[in-house]
């Protein structure tokens, strides 16, 4: 039901240096031959890691649905589907951004910082590192390591609100990328908007359960606001993970 081995602490580092690589990967191709087959590829192997291990894929078929519907065993269950559909709802609405997004700019990009772009991409990535240690270390009865992990991915997740909305924004409209202006304008508002909305989303959340969490709400056995939050958190990742090269590294200058 939990990461009762401390060797999941482990796994989490390397899953991290994995993605880490595969985003700079991401970075030189970009500037070298931006070639929009490996960068998909990337892409796509960086969003099953998370996926996997990060948004536990693995834990669906984890907890035993047996007769007792007040067990925590079968609410456990029924709770991960009712998240899983909820995730996959609001995937087809980030799906949708990606078409528009090469339909009304094809394969064009936005004159954008490339070094921001980077940097809010790791800021996230790392936040989703601390994440992970933070839920692995609730599952491990280690609450005060839980605190301070969560407390580290609140702050690193308004960094990359402030990074994307207080910083790239204003230096988007500097380069003529003005909202309403532009199909693509429109389409660069639209999709780093509606990101930044769902990780402010997810800050919220991860307060919330950081609050509880001091109250002593949760233990190593049942925390699962905990890894709802957690799943919630990798999951507007995973959307950034398609976004970051879609909106910065794929296509020639506009």
């Amino acid at each position: 039901m939990s990461h009762t081995d401390p060797k999941a602490l482990l796994r989490g580092v390397n899953i991290f240096i994995i993605l880490a690589v595969l985003t700079g990967l991401e970075f030189v191709v970009a500037v070298t031959n931006a070639s929009i087959l490996l960068l998909t590829l990337v892409a796509v192997v960086k969003a099953g890691l998370v996926l996997w291990y990060y948004m536990h894929v693995y834990k669906l078929n984890e907890s035993e649905m047996d007769g007792d519907h007040h067990s925590y065993e079968w609410k456990l269950a029924t709770n991960r589907l009712g998240l899983w559909l909820f995730i996959l709802s609001d995937a087809f609405l980030f799906g949708g951004l990606l078409v528009a997004r090469f339909n009304l700019m094809g394969l064009t990009r936005p004159h954008l910082s490339q070094e921001l772009g980077l940097l809010v991409t790791v800021v996230l990535l790392v936040s989703s590192f601390f994440m992970n240690r933070a839920e692995t270390q609730m599952a491990l009865g280690n609450v005060k390591a839980f605190l301070n992990n969560t407390l580290v991915t609140i702050v690193l997740g308004i960094g990359f609100v402030a990074g994307v909305v207080g910083v790239e924004w204003q230096l988007a409209a500097e380069e003529g990328l003005k909202a309403g202006a532009s199909a693509e304008a429109a389409i660069f508002y639209m999709m780093t908007g509606m990101h930044a909305f769902h990780v402010i989303t997810g800050v919220i959340f991860l307060i919330i359960v950081y609050l509880n969490a001091r109250k002593g709400v949760y233990s190593a056995e049942k925390h699962w606001a905990v890894e709802a939050a957690t799943v919630y958190w990798h999951f507007v990742d995973v959307v950034w993970i398609f976004f970051y090269p879609a909106i910065y590294l794929i296509g020639r200058l506009s």
